[in-house]
């Protein structure tokens, strides 16, 4: 039986493909008092480089991961326990620790991450998690993807069935868009939930996701349990339109990381390889002009064309509003548009990427609103 009094700190597993990472640094040290909620370490992956934090409470006891070094999904990094563990039963849990392996089953359902739907538009491709009774459908924003949900998809899965897309246009979904406008999308929105066989679901939209997340809830009312705002367009005209601009005119690495930049409040996540798998896909025959297309009809002039905040504070929807603070991208005053129809939280210290740079805390947000919806 193992030691509850003793908690591992493992690495973690971000999105659906990473199979390890690289302890990029420490952010405390053996006898460090850890709250939920305090930052450990720094890793980085494939994909992205961000910090983890702890979970729950307890004292840093052992360090056992070593800087710089790759190690795999759930390996042992540290121990949390409390003073009254002896460091023998410390020398004990670290020696016995084994990792859990993957099995040929496990390896399976990693293979089948993505899936593809064919919709009216053309293939989408788009990533299941868990088994719950409630739906939870992730919707990126403008030039993102499903990894936008690297964060929150794994710890949403917990308490329901979560569905992650690339909405047309976006990551590996056809490019082609006969209707490049903010209907069009939601269109696609619930022709999707329809091909995954989704009768109804809650909505977490980001930026531009938070505005198609808003227009299926004006759509088709029956099938939108709960919104769940993060950073969204359609709650005010203003919008950052040298990011809008910049995000798709840049074709190098240096210009793109002057606009990416803006995204986060933790400058620090912009790492090379983050941006060389935007550059991979604004590289790919049909995105430009997708992106040129959107952007056209859905903030023109560098304002948003659509404010949707007076018809979703009628509609009743259950609605969760978060921000972070230092977003350059849609001002934090809009997190107020809604009034008291919905939540508002803004956290501290995260700009506008604040699902992934506060993941804990905005999937306990979310978690709470679909508890209670």
């Amino acid at each position: 039986m193992s030691d509850t009094r003793i908690k591992p700190i493992t690495m973690p597993k971000w999105g659906l493909s990473m199979k390890e990472g690289k302890l990029a640094g420490w952010l405390v040290k053996p006898g460090t008092r850890l709250s939920a909620g305090d930052e450990i370490m720094e890793i980085e992956t494939d994909k992205i480089a961000n910090v983890v934090q702890a979970t729950e409470a307890g004292t840093v006891r052992r360090l056992v991961g070593e800087t710089e070094a790759v190690y795999p999904v759930k390996a042992l990094l540290g121990v949390i326990a409390e003073e009254g563990v002896s460091e023998a039963e410390i020398d004990a849990f670290v020696a016995g620790y084994v990792a859990p392996v993957l099995t040929g089953a496990d390896e399976a359902a990693d293979g089948a991450s993505y899936e593809h739907a064919m919709l009216p538009v053309g293939r989408i491709r788009f990533a299941r998690r868990g088994d719950g009774a409630a739906k939870i459908v992730l919707i990126h924003g403008f030039g993102g993807d499903a990894d936008n949900w690297l964060f929150n998809i794994d710890p949403l899965a917990a308490v329901a069935t979560v569905y992650a897309l690339d909405l047309p246009g976006h990551g590996e979904s056809v490019k082609s868009l006969p209707e490049p406008t903010l209907a069009g999308l939601t269109k696609s929105l619930l022709a999707f939930m329809d091909a995954a066989g989704i009768d109804a679901a809650h909505l977490v939209g980001h930026s531009l996701g938070g505005a198609i997340a808003m227009q299926a809830a004006l759509d088709a009312p029956g099938r939108i349990k709960s919104l769940i705002l993060i950073s969204s367009a359609g709650l005010g005209r203003e919008i950052n339109s040298d990011y809008l601009t910049g995000f798709v005119r840049a074709a190098s690495r240096r210009d793109l990381k002057l606009v990416v930049e803006l995204l986060f409040g933790k400058q620090e996540l912009v790492n090379r390889q983050l941006l060389d798998n935007l550059l991979r896909y604004k590289r790919i025959d049909g995105v430009e002009a997708a992106l040129e297309a959107l952007s056209g009809a859905i903030f023109p002039g560098g304002k948003q064309a659509a404010v949707l905040a007076p018809a979703i504070a009628k509609s009743g929807k259950p609605t969760l509003v978060v921000w972070g603070r230092e977003d350059r991208v849609i001002p934090v005053a809009h997190a107020g548009a809604l009034g008291g129809a919905a939540r508002s939280e803004i956290i501290d210290g995260a700009g506008h990427m604040v699902q992934m740079e506060a993941a804990a805390e905005v999937n306990s947000l979310i978690i709470a609103l679909i508890g209670a919806s």
